[in-house]
């Protein structure tokens, strides 16, 4: 092929890119190796439309940014330059000389690897060429129904989850021995990581990015990370990335004031910056920056094989008030706070994921009541598939803050989530957020004394399996962690092997994780009333409350909940049917950490009313318990 022909080949795609349609440009930018006239080298690609010259440096040149200029593209906007006889990890940089005479040393947007933090340039590497071994997987992956389907994510931070002797960080490779085996012995169905994509600060956890295309080099290379979701994918569970679209941080080598001028961020005064945040806002109204994103999220799905992104920050990109006062935001043409050019790169990034990843999870965290999340875009919606209950998390760890004696003034807490809970589709999030600055752990959000406050965890875990909702938790709940996360520092697995109400709550939550694996009314039915039954949602006086779950065949499981510091004698249970009943999970049993003070498990029907039903069954509900039950068939009672 020869030079007029490459440049045909680029010229389509670059078209695409300036009309924001472009979901690829990881395949023309960047640096790209190729064999001209018989002598391989890369190809350099890079858009900085104010540029007055841009040149490539590099160790190569000995950072010499008069030797290696680029040339423009037909786009005119568009810089370009085969340099011949580089090889895989090479480190380059951008030399960008702005239109007022200034030169800025940037690294590449679209680079796939980089040095590692605190240095700065970019890598060469080759994407291609990893030997996957995930095809079983990604078979199933494409013949399944999310909606439908089991969901219970374990959220973590790759550099903090477990630290080496030394305060040394796992490296992917090793991650996918110990991670991936703690995850499928622990029975969750997904991981999802805290931002991968490569950041400066250690202190952002990875939300302000400035390597939008290459994962951190602060564990291995590219091929290493492949590796660790092909052995995720190989154990049988997805993986989601934590993905930063709205905002991206101001150090000097990133997307900051690209070629000197606002070029990713927005130009408008009251557009431009997170206040407090001390970030820059993408621009999205503008096409270059839209294909960037896009194909950002893209290139997740196509080289990396991932499941599905929980997008960060949406709130923040749908309001143009968000974070600001009274004269700090200009509304839009319409004379609301709505950002329309946001809505618009939204709807486009999840309609361009879908038609090429149909299976793909797009998880909203969207922290208002915005309506329409999950639905698709044709019908006004802005077309993610599953969003964050953050309504439910509010409510929830409110509720569970309270001392039991005054718990009954906030039942309601415990029940409008039922209100709204088919209005989107929804993951229920325990996260991050909620065990930093001083929010507490989960273990320490429970009120009472040590073996109270593992009760407590074990109830609330036994109710959030039960309501509608996929699960989200974060690590180091599992097994009873009392400080709060520290990225500084792994995780505090010495707890689990030295205390024993601590093994036993990993335990508990190894047997939550399985049960609900292997219990369809918990998950198949999660949009509508047809998979949910209230049987008690007022008793506020003893902190009960008490609901049915339902698959599609009728199949049922009868979740049970006392929040109350007191145990219930004789409780008397309304159900819809005569019969025997068997209580199948129950968080007081003993290898749990709990009194066992439920001996009978066999329970049988009366004909006395209650909760408006004519048949009930009467048992002991132990303080700070959940208790499932399970109807047995007729032709199994003998």
């Amino acid at each position: 092929m020869n030079d007029e022909q490459k440049h045909n080949e680029t010229d389509f795609p670059l078209y695409l890119y300036h009309h924001g349609q472009n979901d690829r440009i990881y395949e023309i930018f960047g640096a790209h190796r190729e064999t001209r006239d018989g002598i391989e080298g890369y190809m350099f690609r890079v858009w900085a439309p104010h540029a007055s010259s841009v040149s490539v440096v590099g160790d190569f040149n000995g950072w010499d940014t008069n030797r290696h200029f680029m040339h423009r593209m037909i786009d005119n906007e568009t810089f370009e330059l085969f340099i011949p006889g580089l090889g895989q990890f090479d480190i380059y940089k951008y030399c960008i000389t702005t239109d007022d005479g200034r030169q800025l040393l940037k690294a590449d947007p679209v680079a796939f690897h980089t040095e590692t933090p605190p240095w700065t340039g970019s890598k060469l590497y080759d994407l291609d060429g990893y030997p996957w071994g995930d095809g079983e997987f990604l078979k199933k992956r494409g013949e399944q129904n999310v909606f439908s389907a089991p969901i219970n994510i374990y959220e973590c931070n790759l550099l903090s989850w477990k630290k080496k002797e030394g305060g040394g960080y796992l490296t992917y490779s090793e991650l996918a021995v110990e991670l991936v085996n703690y995850v499928k012995e622990m029975g969750y169905t997904h991981v999802e990581f805290m931002p991968i994509t490569e950041y400066p600060f250690d202190g952002s956890w990875g939300y302000q990015v400035t390597g939008y295309y290459a994962v951190t080099s602060r564990l291995g290379t590219p091929h290493d990370f492949m590796y660790l979701v092909d052995c995720f994918h190989r154990a049988g569970i997805g993986v989601i990335l934590d993905w930063v679209p709205a905002h991206f941080p101001k150090d000097a080598h990133g997307l900051f004031e690209f070629d000197g001028h606002t070029l990713y961020e927005s130009g408008q005064w009251d557009r431009m910056e997170h206040k407090s945040w001390g970030t820059r806002r993408f621009d999205f109204g503008r096409n270059e920056v839209v294909s960037f994103l896009i194909s950002s999220a893209c290139l997740f799905f196509d080289k990396f094989h991932i499941d599905g992104l929980r997008v960060d920050a949406v709130a923040s990109m749908l309001y143009l008030d968000y974070d600001k006062g009274f004269g700090e935001w200009v509304p839009n043409i319409y004379g609301e706070n709505k950002n329309l050019e946001a809505i618009n790169f939204i709807r486009k990034l999840n309609e361009a994921v879908f038609k090429r990843f149909p299976y793909a999870l797009m998880i909203a965290e969207e922290s208002t009541a915005w309506g329409g999340v999950t639905k698709p875009a044709s019908m006004g919606g802005l077309g993610f598939n599953f969003k964050w209950n953050m309504g439910w998390m509010n409510d929830i760890l409110s509720y569970i803050h309270e001392d039991p004696l005054y718990r009954r003034y906030s039942h309601n807490k415990l029940t409008f989530s039922m209100m709204y809970a088919f209005s989107e589709n929804f993951v229920l999030p325990i996260s991050h957020d909620e065990v930093v600055y001083g929010k507490g752990s989960l273990i320490n959000k429970m009120p009472g004394n040590y073996e109270e406050k593992f009760a407590g965890v074990r109830s609330f875990l036994g109710y959030m399996m039960a309501h509608p909702g996929k699960k989200l938790n974060f690590m180091g709940y599992e097994y009873g962690q009392f400080d709060e996360w520290n990225y500084n520092t792994g995780l505090e697995f010495f707890l689990r092997d030295a205390y024993e109400l601590h093994a036993k709550l990993a335990v508990c939550v190894k047997e939550l994780n399985e049960f609900y694996k292997s219990h369809s009314p918990f998950y198949e039915i999660e949009d509508s009333w047809d998979g949910f039954e209230w049987i008690s949602p007022d008793d506020a006086d003893s902190n009960i409350v008490a609901f049915i779950r339902r698959d599609r065949t009728g199949g049922e499981v009868i979740a049970v909940t006392s929040f109350s510091g007191a145990d219930h004698c004789d409780y008397r249970l309304g159900v819809n049917r005569k019969g025997r009943y068997k209580i199948v999970f129950c968080t007081d049993d003993a290898k749990y950490g709990g009194y066992g003070r439920i001996t009978r498990k066999s329970l049988r029907t009366e004909k006395k009313p209650a909760h408006n039903r004519q048949y009930s069954l009467t048992f002991t509900v132990p303080k700070f318990t959940t208790i499932y039950l399970e109807r047995v068939p007729d032709n199994e009672e003998n």
